[in-house]
C-alpha cells in the first residue's frame, strides 16, 4: 500500500496525527543541513558494481602490460622521446616507444594518488581517493540545444560562461569542464585562453579545460597566478586540470597535445590523461579489447608525465567510446557505453589510481524520454562501480555535438538519484527499526507518517529532487499540468537573470583586461555588468 494514505481513509485521532506530522517535516525542511548529514554529497563511496570479476581485472592487466612492451607507441616528438628513454623505455628503428614492463610497474606503484582536484572557493574541493564518486561536465559540443525552437545552433563563448554559472549553484554537478566549443572565436589561441576565463569566471568549482598548441598554456598559466594571488598560491592549489588527449588511438602520440602536457607539467596543473577510442573504429569492437587498449594507452601517459616530474597529480582518464556499428556514429547512451565505463572505474582501481571516465552522453538530441534512461542508466553504473570523476555527466546530447543548459538544470536532479544509489543502504541495529516498528505496531497509530524516526531521517535519509514531479495527477492539474522541461526553461532564465558569480575580485579583472586587453572576448555586459 502506497504510504500517501488518503485523509478518508484514517480516524480523527489519525488525521489529527498526521497534520502535525506535516508540520513539523514542514519545519524540517526549512533548516538547512550539515554537508556531513546530507543524504547525497560530493565524493560517496561507490564500487558496490562490478561489470568485471578479480580474474578479468587480471587478465586485462598482463593484456595491457603486453601491448606496451611489444607494440608501444609511435608519433613521440623528441622531447617525450627524451624523457621517456632517461627512465627506461626503448625507442626502436621503427620509430616506436616500447615501455618495459619493470618500468610501467615501477610508476603506476609511484605514481600520484589521493590528491585533492581544488576549487577556487574551498568548499569544492574534491579528494580523489578510492572509489569516491564526483559528477562533473566536458566535452567540446560544437552546438547549443534550443530547446523552446527544438533546434540546434552554434555555441558561443557566451554560452560557456552561461553554463558555467549555472552549474556553480547546481550542489549534484561537483565540477566543471568546459563542454562547448566557441563557434565565435576561430583563432586557437583567443579560443583557448577565453574558453578558460569564462570558466574560472563562471564558477569557484573546479575547472577543466583543453589547450590547441604548447604556446597557449603560457599566457593562460599567466592568468591563473594572477587569480589566485601568486604562482605559489596556484601551485598549491591548482583550481584547474588539463584535460589532454595527448594519445592518437590507437597507441600513437598526438604530437601538439603532447607539448601542451609538458608545458601543464611544468607550469603546475594536473593532467587528466584521456584516451578516446571509439570501440570499432579507432579500438577493438571486442568490449574487453576497447578497454585494454584504453588502458595500456593512458599508462603510456602517466609513464610520461612521471617521467617528466615525479608524482605529479595525473587522472587516470581511460574514456573509451562506443560506435554503432550499423552506421560507426558514436553512441554515447548505450549499454556498451555504461559497461566500457563501469570496466574503466575498476581498472583504476585496481591500480589504486584515480580514476575518471565518461558517462551520460545521451544520443537523444533533446532532454526527454530517450535522454533521460540513457544518462540515468549510464551515470548510475559509473557512480555504482565508484568512478572517482564521471565526466560529461550532466548537459549532453547528440554524442557530445549539442550541449543544453536546460538539461543542467533536469540533470542535477537526475545526479542526485544517482548519489542516493551510489550511498546505498546503513543497516545499523537502529536502521532495522525494530523498536519503531513494535511502538507503531503495538501503541502507536498503525502507521509511520507523524513518528520520530520519520521526522528525523527525512532530510538525512531521502534525496528530494528540485525540478522533477512528484504531486498527485489532482494536485498536477491544480497546478496547471506542469511539465519537466518547462520548470528547467523557467529556471534555466531565472538563474541567468540573477547569478553573476564575483569570486574573481573586480580589481583583478581589471588587471587582467589591462594586461590582456583585446585578447578576452567576453564582455563585462554579459556577465552582469
Amino acid at each position: 500500500m502506497s504510504v500517501a494514505i488518503e485523509s478518508h481513509d484514517l480516524s480523527a485521532e489519525q488525521r489529527s496525527r498526521r497534520s502535525g506530522g506535516r508540520e513539523a517535516r514542514r519545519a524540517m525542511r526549512a533548516a538547512p543541513l550539515a554537508d556531513d548529514i546530507r543524504p547525497i554529497r560530493a565524493g560517496l563511496e561507490g564500487g558496490r558494481f562490478k561489470a568485471l570479476a578479480q580474474s578479468d581485472l587480471e587478465r586485462i592487466h598482463e593484456a595491457v602490460l603486453t601491448l606496451l612492451e611489444t607494440v608501444g607507441f609511435a608519433n613521440a616528438i623528441p622531447s617525450c622521446i627524451e624523457a621517456l628513454k632517461r627512465v627506461g623505455a626503448t625507442y626502436s628503428d621503427d620509430g616506436r616507444i616500447r615501455f618495459p614492463r619493470a618500468l610501467v610497474l615501477s610508476t603506476i606503484e609511484n605514481a600520484a594518488r589521493n590528491f585533492t582536484l581544488c576549487g577556487q572557493d574551498p568548499k569544492h574541493d574534491m579528494l580523489i581517493q578510492g572509489k569516491r564518486v564526483h559528477y562533473g561536465t566536458a566535452g567540446a559540443a560544437v552546438h547549443l540545444v534550443d530547446v523552446e525552437k527544438r533546434e540546434y545552433r552554434e555555441s558561443l563563448l557566451q554560452d560557456i560562461y552561461d553554463a558555467a554559472r549555472i552549474v556553480d549553484g547546481l550542489d549534484n554537478i561537483h565540477f566543471f569542464q568546459r563542454p562547448m566549443v566557441p563557434r565565435d572565436i576561430p583563432d586557437p589561441l583567443d579560443m583557448d585562453f577565453n574558453t578558460l576565463y569564462a570558466c574560472v569566471s563562471g564558477t569557484s568549482k573546479h575547472v577543466g579545460t583543453s589547450f590547441t598548441v604548447r604556446e597557449n598554456v603560457a599566457p593562460a598559466l599567466e592568468m591563473l597566478y594572477e587569480i589566485a594571488g601568486g604562482e605559489a598560491n596556484f601551485r598549491a592549489r591548482p583550481f584547474v586540470s588539463n584535460s589532454n588527449c595527448f594519445v592518437v588511438p590507437p597507441m600513437k602520440f598526438a604530437e601538439d597535445a603532447c607539448g601542451v602536457l609538458e608545458a601543464c607539467v611544468e607550469g603546475g596543473i594536473p593532467i587528466l590523461l584521456l584516451s578516446a577510442g571509439q570501440a570499432g573504429a579507432t579500438a577493438p569492437a571486442a568490449i574487453a579489447g576497447a578497454v585494454v587498449q584504453a588502458v595500456a594507452e593512458v599508462l603510456a601517459g602517466l609513464v610520461y608525465v612521471n617521467a617528466l616530474k615525479p608524482g605529479h597529480p595525473a587522472i587516470f582518464g581511460t574514456w573509451p567510446f562506443v560506435s554503432d556499428l550499423r552506421t560507426g556514429a558514436m553512441s554515447g547512451g548505450s549499454a556498451e557505453q555504461a559497461l566500457l565505463t563501469s570496466a574503466c572505474a575498476q581498472m583504476a582501481q585496481f591500480y589504486d589510481l584515480p580514476g575518471g571516465s565518461a558517462a551520460g552522453m545521451a544520443d537523444s538530441k533533446l532532454p526527454d524520454i530517450q535522454s533521460g534512461y540513457e544518462k540515468g542508466i549510464t551515470n548510475v553504473m559509473a557512480g555504482l562501480s565508484g568512478l572517482n570523476l564521471v565526466y560529461e555527466s550532466a548537459g549532453m546530447h547528440a554524442s557530445l555535438l549539442g550541449f543544453c543548459l536546460e538539461s543542467l538544470i533536469i540533470d542535477n536532479d537526475m545526479l542526485g538519484q544517482c548519489l542516493r544509489c551510489v550511498r546505498g543502504i546503513e543497516v545499523t541495529e537502529e536502521a532495522l527499526s525494530i523498536a519503531t516498528i513494535s511502538e507503531v505496531c503495538l501503541n502507536g497509530p498503525g502507521h509511520y507518517l507523524g513518528n520520530e524516526q520519520t521526522l528525523r531521517l527525512m532530510q538525512t535519509e531521502y534525496f528530494y529532487p528540485a525540478v522533477a514531479d512528484r504531486f498527485s495527477p489532482k494536485e498536477w492539474i491544480e497546478k496547471g499540468k506542469p511539465d519537466l522541461l518547462g520548470k528547467a526553461v523557467v529556471e534555466k532564465k531565472r538563474i541567468l537573470a540573477e547569478r553573476f558569480p564575483r569570486h574573481v575580485a573586480r580589481t583583478t579583472d581589471d588587471k587582467l583586461r589591462a594586461r590582456f586587453g583585446e585578447l578576452i572576448k567576453l564582455p563585462r555586459s554579459g556577465m552582469g555588468g
